[in-house]
């Protein structure tokens, strides 16, 4: 049996830190290295930490030994204020991240069979693995986006910048292309929709019984990945970070025993149970059910896409517009008149980076910045040629069938002033906020709590003040 030995530098003033676990031979199997604020960092930690980064090749500029738990700290700092200034991430995000890199493996690897039988977990024990790290790091992310917000370049520096640097520092800029897209969704049969419901107010029932618990049916059924471990509960969250038809089911409740009506959101149907309200914000678990999309419907909308990419192709306009429409019609027609994406149809089609705060950044991406889905089709497109129809999951883990054109493509170049300002102005910004994160960590060095083993003081760190 284990026993723990932990005893705080901060708390005693002994040194080193001599946080210790032994197994019942009294071996050392781990110990805290580095404890900041609160926060013990394991040598484990660093281990687990240099394993993955040996895994995926990735290379340190320095010593690893110093490295790898010195970024570990500075995590820890970005993580503590995230928690003071009350910044969250959904948990709809974190299992669509989690989704994206669980897919991009079994793509890799071949099957998902293949996946868990390397991993020895079952896909749910994956998932659930990766929870509390992606997490952290989209809270890391966030934080960071939160504290450079407010910085700004203007066109004079962005020019003043790349006057003074050498010819061989200006960037190169990778091969951009600009896509339009046309989605339709399948359409989910009368029948199907009422399975669901009917299985969503199947467990209202056994709760209301008393048979069970909202928290065990959320576990055996939900399809929330993020909830489900939870047993469906989600984080304290405001209307706006809602579904809209989620929110409003949501904030109707009152009474933590009544679970609500059947909501359907554009994640799929819901039963919600509150478990409390503060100020405007609430706390709810639900158990989230997706209606099956049948291949019968899948088939349909690829037929009917690859119907309407011949009419754009043959300039023929289509018989159901036929007395409605005159002149030409054109991809732009097609996505503005048939397509359900509603993120570009009002663009013609036109597929856009944008901000966290919705701004419009761009229209061109580089292919590893598209849905891996929509890459692997543009990449095979000459400009101005239309894709078949082909399936993808959309950003609502949906599938819905698309068709694509290849709007532009700018080939690799080194970046001119003039026909590359966003992409020298960012760089302009990102050197400038790097500075601003880089003096925000030193800073923050100075106000907490931070005590390390021996065995690290004498490392070359990045940040100054570690050392005391």
């Amino acid at each position: 049996m284990k026993k723990y030995f932990i005893l705080f530098a901060g708390l005693l003033s002994l040194s080193p830190v001599c946080a210790q676990e032994t197994d019942n031979k009294g071996s050392v199997v781990d110990e805290v290295i580095w404890v900041v604020g609160d926060e013990p960092i394991l040598k484990s930690e660093v281990e687990y930490n240099r394993m993955m980064s040996a895994m995926e090749g990735m290379h340190w500029s320095g010593d690893p030994d110093c490295s790898i738990p010195e970024q570990l700290a500075v995590q820890k700092l970005f993580l503590h204020q995230a928690a003071i200034d009350s910044i969250d991430v959904k948990e709809s995000e974190v299992a669509s991240n989690i989704e994206r890199r669980i897919e991009e493996w079994i793509e890799q690897i071949g099957s998902r069979e293949k996946l868990e039988e390397y991993k020895k977990q079952s896909l749910s024990q994956i998932r659930e693995s990766m929870h509390d790290e992606y997490r952290n790091q989209m809270l890391i992310h966030r934080m960071k986006e939160h504290l450079v917000k407010d910085i700004t370049v203007t066109p004079a520096e962005v020019r003043r910048y790349f006057r003074n640097i050498p010819q061989d520092s200006i960037p190169f800029v990778p091969t951009e292309v600009e896509v339009q897209i046309i989605t339709l969704t399948p359409r989910i049969t009368a029948e199907e929709i009422n399975r669901v419901k009917d299985e969503l107010r199947d467990y209202t029932d056994r709760v209301n019984r008393g048979e069970t618990s909202f928290q065990t049916l959320a576990r055996l059924y939900s399809e929330d990945p993020g909830s489900r471990r939870l047993g469906g509960e989600l984080p304290f969250m405001g209307r706006a970070e809602l579904d809209p038809a989620f929110a409003a089911a949501a904030f109707n409740l009152t009474d933590p025993k009544k679970l609500s009506k059947v909501v359907e959101s554009e994640f799929g149907m819901h039963v919600i149970q509150l478990v409390e309200k503060r100020g405007d914000k609430i706390k709810v678990r639900h158990i989230l059910r997706k209606p099956e999309v049948s291949d019968s419907a899948i088939t349909a909308s690829l037929a009917r896409l690859d119907t309407i990419a011949d009419n754009i192709r043959t300039n023929t306009i289509p018989d159901v517009l036929k007395g409605f429409y005159v002149g030409d019609f054109s991809f732009e027609d097609a996505a503005t008149i048939v397509s359900d994406d509603k993120d570009t149809r009002a663009n013609k089609g036109l597929m856009a980076k944008k901000s966290q705060y919705g701004q419009t950044l761009s229209a061109r991406f580089q292919l590893q910045d598209l849905p891996p889905e929509i890459a692997r089709v543009v990449d095979t497109l000459q400009v101005g040629q239309i894709s078949n129809a082909f399936t993808m999951i959309n950003k609502q883990d949906k599938t819905v069938c698309a068709i694509v054109k290849l709007k532009n493509r700018v080939e690799g170049h080194k970046a001119t002033i003039t026909e590359d300002f966003q992409v020298m102005k960012d760089v302009v910004l990102n050197k400038r906020q790097e500075q601003m994160l880089h003096d925000w960590v030193v800073q923050k060095i100075k106000s907490t709590y931070v005590r390390l083993n021996d065995d690290y003081k004498n490392c070359q760190f990045e940040y100054e003040g570690w050392i005391r």
